[in-house]
């Protein structure tokens, strides 16, 4: 199949390494602001995947050939009706913007992780007058893959997981689409009950954003060296995770959905059988592979995750008239690190084109 995988970040340049090892054409897109990846792999003529990083073994090592890297969206788009988009959530739009004079009816946009793009997205399409696009968004709840950029064209994967879960809008477009992803994905993609259900089970909700906050003395005063699951969890941190995690699950609930436990979906995910949250991260080989970790407030693990994973939690929340108080406190938190409104500047009801809907037409809408 021919594939354009839209950013040339860690999970970027590993989707376009391992989709071509399976046997598929690949165009990888970046802009021409951000292309050190794009010149390296134009350069080298394609992808490495590294065997080890700091003498520890990796999976997937290897090299394949790019059939084309661009820095043109046209050339980009013209390539394949398969865009998989793995960028960051904020990205994401400024992405779109630049997609849609080259979108076709015909283009389906897989985004990885989701975190309501395909909400966002649409809600943008409709208001910069792209009515007659009828687009097909897919929504995965994670990436598949473990792994970080070890130089310029090169990849270290230190882990895969076992499948991943998405949801589809429009939902009408649920069966055909996840079909055609999973004839060139290299784990089962599943379906959830919507594009919704797809954000609230995002896996990075119990961890990175609460986990982040609550050591950011430690990461920032020793510039981030340690292995963040197994040194930054502890049994004090991990009763608060497991607060926060209760307060998704009850949000999920007054959505209707009945949301996997993140314990049951780490096993799931990762083929494991710990007992609890804080003995996954203390025992997970793949994520103790690697000694990194976030090194201050500016990093993903909250300007990604706190936006556009808490915040929305806390909208439906709002809507529900449900309390969350440890989300908001993470947000709260988060908001006064950073210089910035998340509770504003974070993806709302209104940013997905939901604001003026009630829970029954918000509902109807992503499940037409």
């Amino acid at each position: 199949m021919k594939i354009t995988v839209i950013g040339a970040g860690n999970g970027g340049v590993t989707a376009a390494y391992h989709f071509s090892k399976l046997g598929h054409d690949i165009c990888l897109y970046d802009q021409e602001a951000f292309d050190t990846q794009i010149k390296a792999i134009k350069k080298n003529g394609g992808i490495k995947a590294v065997d080890t990083i700091n003498d520890v073994e990796l999976i997937l090592s290897g090299y394949q050939t790019i059939d084309k890297v661009t820095t043109s969206m046209s050339e980009a788009l013209n390539y394949s009706e398969i865009l998989v988009v793995i960028v960051p959530s904020f990205a994401q739009e400024i992405l779109f913007d630049l997609m849609l004079p080259h979108l076709r009816n015909d283009h389906t946009i897989f985004s990885l992780p989701g975190n309501y793009a395909s909400l966002v997205l649409e809600n943008k399409k409709r208001s910069m007058g792209y009515h007659h696009l009828n687009l097909t968004y897919v929504d995965a709840m994670t990436i598949p893959w473990a792994c970080r950029l070890s130089e310029p064209g090169s990849v270290g994967i230190m882990g895969i997981k076992e499948f991943i879960y998405a949801g589809v809008f429009p939902k009408s477009k649920e069966v055909e689409s996840l079909e055609m992803i999973n004839e060139f994905f290299p784990i089962e993609v599943k379906p959830l009950d919507n594009v919704i259900e797809a954000g609230l089970e995002n896996i990075n909700f119990g961890g990175h954003p609460l986990i982040t906050t609550l050591n950011i003395g430690l990461l920032e005063n020793f510039s981030g060296q340690f292995n963040y699951y197994c040194d930054c969890v502890s049994p004090s941190t991990d009763k608060a995770s497991v607060k926060m995690e209760s307060e998704r699950l009850i949000v999920g609930s007054g959505l209707g959905f009945e949301l996997k436990a993140e314990l049951d979906m780490m096993n799931a995910l990762y083929n494991t059988d710990a007992k609890t949250v804080y003995e996954f991260n203390k025992t997970s080989v793949t994520h103790g592979k690697i000694h990194s970790a976030p090194d201050s407030s500016k990093s993903r693990y909250i300007t990604e995750d706190v936006p556009n994973i808490l915040v929305p939690v806390y909208e439906f929340s709002k809507l529900l008239e449900l309390e969350v108080p440890i989300i908001e406190s993470c947000i709260r938190i988060a908001s006064v690190y950073n210089d910035v409104d998340y509770f504003k500047e974070g993806r709302t009801l209104e940013k997905m084109g939901l604001s003026k809907m009630s829970k029954s037409a918000i509902l109807e809408y992503v499940n037409q």
